[in-house]
């Protein structure tokens, strides 16, 4: 979430007491999740021409125009493969800031999205940032297909992009330097904690990366808003959960066998230190569900990170880059 420098630390109180409310207030689920049917885990192929799957780390709204933040280069540099070397003909997004049902799963169908600005005590042009995009409501048909087949119980509804989507793509995607000109798609989280849960939604949308679509995942690898903010006056402060977490998570993610990384990641949400690394798990499940999406013998891989305050920056990626070398 938000790593605020000068002059804006006078908002600090309100953005905090607000995220802190927002936190605490789940959606209210609508629907339930059918259990007839189990995805399996999908395999990697030879002769096939895969997509890899991407978990951002997003940092807060002022990210986009923070360009001295070491995590703005590294977003960009993701965002350069995407464009340049992948070229997806679209992207499939998972935000934490979208939770459906504790059963059910809700997929944006519109094709003109603005933009939520999710977020509260910010100067006012973080309320005038525009971030031009478009649905496929094709797509959105596809990936509601897919969760049916499945066993998740989903729905279509009209949403704009929430600040875990624009915040990032921004950066990665920026409209004047890197445009997309490609369909996005958001798809809602659980409203739960369960591991099994996201890494089933993940199975579900594994097979778009065979049709040239890109799986993006978008949350923090570690998420404590209270020593974020404490870090504010103490620059070089990590707390001290925040490495040994980030560690573990990294440990989990780079198991080769997709069964070894799903017990890992039972393991993880169980640790001692998994309140205080996060004190709720919305920002943890989207690197679940990127893993669920992993092929067998996929080895996710950490592409970067940096431990700041109370938050870990670190971006993991399953499966090769594809296209052209560069």
């Amino acid at each position: 979430m938000p790593i605020i420098h000068p002059p804006y630390r006078k908002y600090i109180g309100p953005i905090l007491a607000v995220f802190i409310y927002l936190l605490s207030t789940p959606l209210i689920a609508t629907s339930i999740f059918k259990t007839g049917q189990t995805p399996s885990t999908p395999r990697a192929s030879p002769n096939m021409t895969r997509t890899p799957v991407l978990f951002l780390s997003h940092g807060g709204p002022n990210l986009f125009e923070d360009t001295k933040h070491p995590a703005y280069a590294q977003l960009q540099k993701i965002g350069h493969q995407v464009t340049h070397q992948i070229k997806p003909k679209a992207i499939v997004v998972i935000s934490a800031h979208w939770q459906g049902g504790p059963k059910t799963i809700e997929v944006n169908t519109a094709t003109s999205q603005g933009l939520i600005y999710d977020y509260y005590g910010f100067p006012p042009h973080f309320y005038e940032l525009q971030y031009p995009n478009t649905g496929s409501p094709d797509l959105a048909a596809k990936v509601l297909g897919l969760l049916s087949d499945a066993g998740i119980e989903a729905e279509g509804v009209r949403r704009g992009l929430d600040h875990g989507v624009f915040s990032p793509f921004y950066v990665a995607f920026n409209p004047e330097t890197n445009p997309l000109n490609i369909p996005i798609v958001q798809v809602s989280l659980f409203d739960s904690d369960s591991v099994a849960q996201h890494l089933a939604l993940g199975r579900a949308l594994a097979s778009l990366r065979d049709e040239n679509v890109q799986l993006i995942c978008s949350g923090m690898a570690v998420h404590n808003i209270r020593d974020m903010v404490a870090a504010f006056s103490m620059p070089s402060f990590v707390a001290p959960y925040v490495k040994p977490f980030d560690d573990a998570l990294t440990a989990a993610i780079t198991q080769e066998g997709a069964e070894e990384r799903a017990k890992a990641l039972e393991v993880l949400v169980k640790r001692k230190d998994v309140g205080k690394a996060h004190p709720s798990l919305e920002h943890l499940m989207p690197v679940v569900v990127a893993a669920g999406a992993a092929a067998e013998g996929e080895k996710g891989e950490r592409l970067w990170g940096l431990n700041e305050g109370g938050g870990s920056w670190a971006q993991f990626r399953f499966g090769e880059m594809v296209g052209v070398e560069g």
